[in-house]
């Protein structure tokens, strides 16, 4: 804390106070090269002061153009942007939410980060500069020197799409490729990391004569200070609570479950997720083992490779790249065809490796094995708690995956590794994903919320959050699950957010109550002429839940409303969602 004697007036001590008070050692780190940078460039040089050289040698411009949905994108893009600084580039940060094709035109050196969302879609904020790129009129690149980085997941068939198409569109309008593209899976920080020192270095190359050069060796950093908990090294959080939401006659198992913090030093904002580090199911570890036909003594360099299944590798998810890498490693011609198949979606949905390994069988290797397999990566929930209203803590809705397929039972990896192999008393290795296109807004907007099963879990800490700030903004929910006497997640608390004020609006979808299935998106149509009412004054729409179902519904059921209800017309609805996002008022976070 500042001390009085600090030379600041009182009010400003403690405005200060207030802020460091909640920084992470990260957040402190960056303010203290914000303050320092600030400091060189406001103040002026004192005489007899010996101005570097390389500082009036003119640099190269550079612009990061990224397209993001949850975030890891951007944080490619502002690690690269550090890095080009050392080696004499003048770089900008550019969303492509802020930009059209047009303006590359005026642009020489162009890195491009790119995210692919679910099924080979661009993120939201991308979607109409993607659109516009590949469009006939998108103009000539000519005098455009770029390279591209594309994120993805690798359990969709269309992985990285919407970089490798970027990649190509722009090879095709004439621009000039000076680093090949890089795919990277979710766990994305090493190969990033390699491809932006590459793409640098090659860039720094091609326009050595252009400004000044820069340092010949630089390291792209992705990670966090040491003393910070971060992805890399994650806080060993303790569970404090469990509790099953479901009453015993559902037919579905959702938990609540609180962490204790204390000591972690992590700060975090409604709207944000937590990352759990999970380990895998130990029945479905000796089953791969098995199919994979390994001896039981085998090991990797020392360590039974059931133990390395369990924590290191991702056993369940059969990809295209897992199918590709036991094709060439088997020489089978027969899972070579398989990739050719117009139904490799379905193929992939309807399998695990197990049952492809049971299908295909041969005999490897342990070492092998790992081979054809990814990293285990870590589960994101959304957080449903906020700080404000219980520090030192972090809630998380989870819902058990359980199901049958081929004759076996099958558990979702991070739900069942916590409500089934953890209690009260152990501990997850967790740390937070920040998620800032998913924030609350000004306290003064109204904002409406659909949210239906373990998707009204942010909504759980917004309304945390604003009761705790005392904001005045109207709040709306829709939620919905299968029975209401079953299934109605925090009933108790969303009564009393109702019944306080706090909660302006309440709308109820409970699908299996009636014969027809009644869903969210059928209130919000019942509802259309209030709910226009709402986003006409301004209100802020956030959808949160199931991205292949649900979400396509409420985003159909929105344009229908806006097109009738608002008498807009198809055409009109269409440019009113895309003002909605582009204003950031139309907000999803949907898995």
């Amino acid at each position: 804390m500042l001390p009085s004697s600090a030379p600041f007036a009182h009010d400003q001590i403690e405005a200060l106070n207030g802020v460091f008070a909640r920084t992470n050692p990260e957040q402190r780190s960056w303010l203290a090269g914000f303050l320092a940078g600030y400091q060189a460039a406001t103040t002026p040089a004192l005489p007899g002061t010996v101005v570097p050289a390389s500082a009036t040698q003119p640099k190269r411009p550079l612009t990061i153009l990224y397209g993001t949905e949850s975030g890891n994108s951007e944080g490619v893009a502002a690690a690269a942007k550090k890095a080009s600084a050392q080696k004499g580039f003048v770089a900008k940060l550019v969303d492509m939410a802020d930009i059209g094709p047009g303006d590359l035109a005026k642009v020489e050196n162009l890195l491009v980060i790119a995210s692919t969302w679910g099924e080979g879609d661009p993120p939201e904020r991308a979607a109409a500069f993607y659109q516009a790129l590949l469009a006939p009129a998108a103009p000539r690149l000519a005098g455009l020197r770029f390279a591209v980085l594309a994120l993805g997941d690798s359990s969709y068939v269309n992985y990285c799409a919407v970089g490798k198409t970027i990649d190509a569109r722009l090879a095709e309008l004439g621009a000039v490729r000076i680093a090949d593209r890089v795919d990277c899976d979710l766990d994305f920080e090493a190969p990033a990391g390699a491809w932006t020192e590459r793409a640098l270095a090659r860039l720094a190359e091609v326009t050595a004569g252009e400004g000044a050069r820069g340092a010949d060796v630089i390291h792209v950093d992705f990670q966090q200070p040491a003393q910070s908990y971060s992805k890399s090294a994650p806080f060993p959080a303790p569970i404090k609570e469990m509790i099953l939401l479901n009453s015993s006659a559902s037919d579905k198992e959702t938990w609540h479950v609180e962490l204790g913090l204390d000591g972690a030093n992590l700060s975090y904002e409604p709207g944000d997720a937590l990352g759990i580090v999970p380990q895998n199911d130990p029945d479905m570890a000796w089953a791969v083992r098995h199919a994979a036909r390994l001896e039981g003594d085998a090991v990797i360099d020392g360590v039974p490779v059931v133990d390395v299944l369990l924590s290191d590798y991702d056993i369940t998810t059969l990809t295209r790249p897992v199918i590709e890498a036991y094709a060439k490693l088997t020489e089978d011609k027969a899972i070579v065809t398989i990739l050719a198949r117009n139904d490799l979606p379905k193929f992939l949905a309807e399998r695990q490796i197990v049952d492809f390994l049971e299908e295909f069988p041969h005999a490897m290797t342990a070492r092998q094995l790992v081979s054809i397999l990814r990293k285990l990566p870590p589960r994101l929930f959304s957080l449903a708690s906020s700080l404000k209203a219980v520090p030192e803590e972090a809630h998380l809705l989870i819902a058990a995956v359980r199901y049958e397929m081929h004759g076996r039972g099958r558990k979702g990896v991070a739900s069942t590794f916590v409500t089934d192999r953890n209690q009260v008393g152990d501990q997850l290795k967790v740390y937070v994903k920040p998620n800032k296109y998913f924030r609350l807004p000004e306290a003064e907007r109204p904002i409406v919320m659909v949210g239906p099963g373990t998707g009204v879990a942010p909504f759980r800490a917004f309304m945390q959050e604003r009761q705790a700030t005392g904001a005045k903004g109207k709040n709306w929910l829709f939620f919905g699950d299968r029975r209401f006497n079953h299934d109605f997640l925090y009933q108790l608390e969303w009564q009393d957010y109702l019944k306080d004020g706090l909660l302006t609006r309440l709308d109820l979808a409970f699908s299996r109550d009636q014969k027809a299935k009644l869903y969210v998106q059928h209130r919000m149509w019942e509802s259309r002429a209030e709910l226009w009412k709402w986003l006409e004054e301004g209100a802020i729409l956030f959808v949160c839940g199931d991205e292949k179902a649900m979400a396509k519904d409420v985003d159909a059921t929105l344009q229908k409303i806006i097109a009738e209800t608002g008498g807009r017309g198809t055409d009109g609805a269409t440019a009113y969602i895309a003002e909605m996002k582009r204003q950031n008022r139309y907000r999803r976070d949907v898995y």
